[in-house]
C-alpha cells in the first residue's frame, strides 16, 4: 500500500512538474523581454529549478533602464552585443549643413556713376538729340552683360539715372546693371520674387523699380536702399506693369486671367479693375495724354479676336472700342508714338502694326513693319526718342531697325543665335541701343 501511495505522489509530481515545463515555454515563447534581457535568460536556464521558486532576495531592484543612466561602458570585444547596446555606441550620423538663403538684395557693385569713364559721363549728363542718322547706331557689341541663367524677359533705362539698366529673367531675379562702370558692371541682383520675372520698369520719381511675374505679385523696390517697399498682391500671375505717364504714383497691372488694375502706390489698393471677360494680358500701354490705356490679350482660345486690342477710358472704367485689331493674331507688345497720335502692336503675324490712337481708333491697312520674326516669342519693339526709328527684336536673333515714315528696314544688328526678345533705346545717348536674348543675354550697341 505504502510502494501504491509512493507511486501515486511520484506521478502527481511528475505532472506538476510538466506543467510547469509547459508554463516556461509558453512564457519565452510570448514573452516581451528585448535582447539585453538574452543572457539573464540563458543563465537562469543553466540554475537549478528550485532556485525559480525560491524567496524573494532582499537584493535591490534591478534600475529601470528608461531612466537616464551614465555614459556606458564600451563593449569587450568578441563578446556578444545586444541591438540596444550597439545603438548606444553607433555614432550620431551627421546632419549636412543648411544651404544658406540667397539674399533678398545683393550688392555685387555700385550704382553710383562715379566709375564711369570720361568719354560717357558727359554724354549722360547731357540733353538727348534726335537721331539723325540711325547709321550712327554701331553694329558692333559695345557692352556684353553676362549675369542671368535663363532667358531675360524685358529691359528698362532709367530715365532718371541713365547710366542705369534694369532687366528681368526667367531665372527669378531683377539685375541692375551699371552699363558703362570700369570694374563690376552687375550692381545688385534682387531676388524678391519667388518665381519667374515677367516685365519691370523704373519708376520716374528716381531710383524705385517696379517689377511683376508669375508669383502673382508686383513689386516696388528702393534700389537706393534695398529695401522693398511695397507688395501688390493679385489671384493671377502678372504679365505687365506700366506707369501712368502724368502720374507716377498710379500703374497698371495685367495678369493671366484678363484682369486689368490701376494701383495707388501711395495706399498699396486698387484704383478701378478692368475686366471683360479677356484672355491673358500679354502688355499694356497708356496714350499720350494718359487718360486712356490700350491693352492687348491673348485670344487664341476663342474667336473673339476683336477682343485682342481694346483700348480703355481709365476713369469711367470702360472700353472705348474693342474693334481695332480684328485679324486672328496675338500681339505680345503694344508701344505708343513719342509724339504722334498713334500706336503700334507686335503681332505673331510677323510684323508690327500701326493704328491711330484717337476714335475711331483704326488700323492702317496700307502699312506695316515687316522683315523680322516673331515665331511665338513674346518679343517686343519700341521707338527711339525722336520717334523717327522703330527698332524691333526678331526670332533669329537680330535687331531690327525701321523707319517710322518709310516703314522700310535701315538697318540689321546681328545680336544672338537665339531670339532676341525686347529693345530700349538709351533715354539720353542718342545712338545707344540696349537688347536681351532668349538665351539670357544683354547687349548694349554704341
Amino acid at each position: 500500500m505504502d510502494q501504491r501511495n509512493r507511486g501515486r505522489g511520484e506521478g502527481k509530481g511528475g505532472e506538476a512538474a510538466s506543467e510547469v515545463a509547459e508554463m516556461d515555454l509558453l512564457c519565452n515563447a510570448y514573452s516581451n523581454n528585448s535582447d539585453d534581457d538574452d543572457e539573464q535568460q540563458q543563465r537562469q536556464q543553466q540554475e537549478p529549478k528550485r532556485q525559480r521558486f525560491s524567496l524573494p532576495s532582499s537584493a535591490p531592484p534591478k534600475p529601470d533602464s528608461t531612466l537616464p543612466s551614465s555614459i556606458p561602458s564600451p563593449p569587450i570585444p568578441g563578446r556578444y552585443v545586444s541591438k540596444r547596446q550597439r545603438h548606444r555606441f553607433d555614432p550620431l550620423p551627421s546632419l549636412p549643413d543648411p544651404l544658406p538663403l540667397p539674399s533678398s538684395f545683393t550688392l555685387t557693385g555700385s550704382i553710383l556713376d562715379a566709375d564711369i569713364p570720361h568719354s560717357i559721363l558727359p554724354l549722360l549728363k547731357s540733353k538727348s538729340k534726335a537721331h539723325q542718322n540711325m547709321n550712327s547706331v554701331s553694329d558692333k557689341l559695345s557692352v556684353a552683360l553676362d549675369g542671368h541663367t535663363k532667358a531675360v524677359n524685358a529691359i528698362h533705362w532709367s530715365s532718371t539715372h541713365a547710366h542705369l539698366l534694369a532687366s528681368a529673367g526667367m531665372d527669378h531675379t531683377v539685375c541692375i546693371w551699371n552699363v558703362w562702370s570700369r570694374d563690376q558692371k552687375k550692381a545688385c541682383v534682387l531676388n524678391f520674387h519667388n518665381s519667374a520675372v515677367k516685365d519691370v520698369t523704373w519708376s520716374p520719381q528716381g531710383l524705385f523699380l517696379l517689377s511683376c511675374g508669375y508669383d502673382c505679385t508686383s513689386r516696388l523696390v528702393d534700389i537706393e536702399k534695398g529695401l522693398e517697399t511695397q507688395v501688390f498682391r493679385e489671384d493671377q500671375v502678372v504679365g505687365a506693369i506700366k506707369f501712368n505717364p502724368d502720374n507716377s504714383n498710379l500703374f497698371l497691372s495685367g495678369g493671366s486671367k484678363g484682369h486689368i488694375k490701376l494701383w495707388d502706390i501711395r495706399t498699396g489698393k486698387v484704383v478701378h479693375n478692368y475686366n471683360r471677360n479677356l484672355g491673358p494680358i500679354l502688355d499694356v500701354e497708356f496714350t499720350m495724354n494718359g487718360k486712356q490705356f490700350i491693352s492687348s490679350s491673348d485670344v487664341s482660345m476663342s474667336n473673339a479676336s476683336e477682343n485682342s486690342i481694346i483700348v480703355w477710358d481709365i476713369s469711367r472704367q470702360v472700353p472705348l472700342s474693342n474693334q481695332v485689331y480684328v485679324e486672328a493674331y496675338t500681339c505680345p507688345c503694344v508701344r505708343r508714338h513719342p509724339f504722334d497720335s498713334v500706336f503700334v502692336a507686335q503681332s505673331n503675324g510677323n510684323y508690327v502694326a500701326i493704328f491711330t490712337a484717337t476714335p475711331p481708333y483704326r488700323l492702317n491697312k496700307y502699312k506695316r513693319y515687316e522683315s523680322h520674326a516673331v515665331s511665338g516669342f513674346p518679343i517686343k519693339c519700341n521707338f527711339s526718342l525722336d520717334g523717327k526709328i522703330l527698332a524691333s527684336g526678331s526670332s533669329d536673333g537680330s535687331i531690327y531697325l525701321y523707319g517710322y515714315q518709310s516703314s522700310k528696314v535701315v538697318k540689321k544688328i546681328k545680336a544672338y543665335d537665339q531670339a532676341c526678345i525686347d529693345v530700349a533705346f538709351h533715354p539720353v545717348i542718342p545712338d545707344v541701343i540696349a537688347s536681351c536674348s532668349w538665351d539670357g543675354s544683354i547687349a548694349v550697341f554704341k
